[in-house]
């Protein structure tokens, strides 16, 4: 077994020569990389609800929505990584011309595993916090209906939680409103355990 010291580590130039040229997608961070595991068919579909609905009410407007195959660079930090939906409104910055690396994200979303939920609510949101332009953090639950919206106000982050299928994702920094039974359209839900009392 390799120890820590044997591990390969990457500069930001060699991650992305390998990325551009890879099969599959892989994030970066501090020196090393690793492959994104594969998404389920609930967390597919909750992702593409989700993005065609913001999609449609975009039409027409300087703004643009993305799927998991744009790459997002968390420059405060250095993290590259893949949200699995990223909306931008006004100006949109990117590393470089390849138009491939997104860096001003107005709203992301997550679709949580239960491989990658303490990441996605712990250090990544820590890192996704560090961008000046992020307004919204999204995050789905794939096995329930739940939405947990973190909005931006000055240096404080506000938690709303939604729950029913008649509620409505309000997105108001890129202007959009998804309802939750749109978003988990087709989506089937393991059965429920029953709790021991």
């Amino acid at each position: 077994m390799a120890s820590a010291s044997e591990v390969p580590r990457f500069t930001q130039e060699q991650y992305l020569a390998l990325e551009r040229k890879a099969n599959i997608k892989s994030e970066y961070y501090n020196g090393f990389i690793w492959a994104m595991a594969d998404a389920s068919r609930e967390h597919n579909l909750i992702a593409g609800n989700l993005h065609g609905e913001i999609r449609s009410q975009l039409k027409g407007r300087p703004c643009e929505v993305y799927t998991s195959d744009m790459r997002l660079r968390v420059t405060p930090t250095g993290l590259y990584t893949y949200p699995d939906v990223m909306a931008v409104c006004g100006e949109r910055k990117y590393l470089d011309d390849k138009t491939d690396t997104l860096l001003n994200p107005t709203m992301i979303a997550d679709v949580l595993s239960r491989t990658t939920e303490a990441y996605d609510r712990g250090d990544k949101f820590a890192q996704f916090r560090r961008l000046a332009s992020l307004r919204k953090y999204v995050l789905i639950s794939q096995d329930k209906v739940r939405v947990e919206r973190y909005t931006r106000q000055d240096d404080e982050w506000l938690l709303k939680e939604f729950c029913g299928l008649d509620e409505s994702l309000r997105l108001d920094s890129i202007d959009c409103e998804v309802s939750l039974r749109d978003i988990y359209a087709k989506v089937e839900f393991p059965p429920v355990r029953p709790t021991r009392t």
